[in-house]
């Protein structure tokens, strides 16, 4: 189990970035340009992104029938090209980029003007030009671009054949037709990280087809009330397939909010999907599933709704763990460290170091809400069963812990932190979770937040409970 501390985490003030869209399956976004562009040689595309599955080939932008675009390929690599003239332009990186938990920034600049071969492409990821390829290949000098031409396409989140579907989130994307911009247009490093962060890009001149889509409307026509609405005042709107309300997330490149992490599938082939939201376990061995972040101090709230069970046999597990599984029969709840509210044929349980306690717990199924409240600040763990606090808990009694579980303090745990986790203690059964750490993959009616007013839980978060989220990271984490 890795330790992660999101690469966008815990940045200071500035510029704040409200949505994002969830892609998945068979959502993408598409247009049509319709105009001659302001100068066929320079543009700049600019967008922000994080990852949900690994290992598959993947379409972050493609245009000009996929003569030009963005991919990310199954072996983790990223590729840029835009095919223009007689030589065509790629670049083809030799980093991998593995990391579920970070949101990242990449620029792709085309400026065929230049007499230098190699400053025809140019790409930037997190505020630094890239140098080192596995590939590259330039256009001869003074060559259209494949890009933003009139009467071609673009797609978002796919490759124009409508295929190598994105699979993760997009946040501030950008094009700017005619210029050809460094990163530090886009983005900046914060003063007391060093991270890099986005900045204000609303006062750019985006050209004749260029384009600003901060994905912040709710609607879902091609229109300035969609989901794909350009704000950059070219009303170049991108028509939305297959995405819905629910997939307009608050999970942004400056508040990045905890996801089931996929990393963690140690011995295990768990299926990951709503932007990590929503993970399947295998029926062939016990299962161990942690989030992307870990906390060691706070009080932290989440909500995971216990959504569809196969086989016979029912023994969901939901709860907390600051311990590395290390074989394939090991469950949650079996280490000192762990700690679960287990569900076997009706009946609930507490599991800690492989005991199995009853502890006066209900039991839960298909379709409830179990909250969980986390106390690091006084080693406690309190459970909710569709908004009733098991065993008549008190998440606001502090070290007096009402109702509360008792937990070993995060300094005396191999990890030195709890993640959230889930799993099921059967080889028999796949058990389907649904988690909600502030922004749900499923329509949510509560609309409760924290004390800060981060999430969108079904629940109202105990005073003082946070969701796990970079922003209340930085405050209380």
């Amino acid at each position: 189990m890795s330790i992660i501390i999101p690469a966008n985490s815990a940045v200071g003030g500035g510029f704040d970035v409200d949505n994002s869209l969830r892609f998945y399956s068979d959502t993408y976004l598409t247009n049509t340009f319709g105009s001659a562009p302001t100068l066929a040689t320079k543009n700049t595309f600019s967008i922000w992104f994080k990852r949900s599955i690994l290992g598959t080939q993947q379409q972050l932008m493609s245009a000009n029938n996929n003569a030009a675009g963005f991919v990310i390929n199954s072996n983790d690599t990223i590729a840029f090209y835009n095919n223009s003239g007689p030589t065509s332009g790629q670049l083809l990186g030799p980093r991998l980029y593995v990391d579920p938990s970070a949101w990242m920034h990449f620029v792709f600049v085309f400026d065929s003007t230049q007499g230098t071969a190699s400053n025809r492409l140019k790409a930037y990821i997190n505020g630094v030009l890239e140098t080192s390829f596995n590939n590259t290949g330039y256009p001869n000098q003074n060559v259209a671009s494949a890009m933003g031409e009139n009467g071609t396409n673009m797609k978002i989140a796919a490759r124009n054949q409508n295929d190598r579907i994105f699979e993760g989130y997009v946040a501030e994307t950008a094009f700017v037709d005619g210029q050809a911009l460094a990163a530090d247009s886009f983005g900046e490093f914060d003063e007391d990280s060093g991270i890099w962060k986005p900045i204000d890009i609303s006062g750019l001149t985006f050209g004749n087809n260029g384009f600003y889509l901060e994905y912040k409307q709710s609607g879902t026509g091609t229109n300035a009330s969609g989901m794909g609405a350009d704000t950059s005042g070219n009303n170049f709107n991108f028509a939305v397939t297959n995405l819905t309300a629910i997939d307009q997330s608050t999970d942004t490149c400056t508040n990045n909010f905890a996801t089931w992490n996929p990393l963690d599938n140690f011995y295990q082939s768990n299926t990951y999907s709503e932007g990590n939201l929503q993970v399947q376990t295998q029926s062939t061995s016990f299962t161990y599933n942690s989030a992307t972040i870990g906390v060691s101090t706070g009080k932290w709230y989440w909500e995971v709704e216990y959504d569809a069970k196969s086989g016979g046999t029912d023994q969901p597990m939901i709860g907390i763990t600051s311990t590395q599984p290390t074989a394939n029969d090991n469950e949650l709840g079996n280490f000192p460290n762990d700690f679960a509210w287990y569900t076997d044929n009706g009946t609930g349980y507490l599991s800690n170091n492989n005991t199995y306690s009853n502890v006066g717990f209900n039991a839960y199924t298909v379709g409830d809400v179990i909250s969980v409240a986390l106390d690091l600040d006084n080693n406690k763990l309190y459970f909710a069963k569709n908004g009733t606090w098991e065993k008549s808990g008190n998440p606001e009694s502090g070290s007096t812990g009402t109702g509360a579980i008792s937990i070993t303090a995060t300094a005396s745990t191999p990890l030195g932190v709890y993640f959230p986790s889930v799993g099921d203690a059967t080889n028999s059964q796949n058990a389907t979770f649904k988690t909600n750490f502030g922004s749900p993959p499923y329509s949510e009616s509560g609309g409760e937040t924290d004390g800060n007013g981060y999430g969108n839980f079904a629940h109202e978060p105990p005073n003082g409970y946070y969701a796990l989220n970079t922003k209340n990271l930085a405050e209380y984490g």
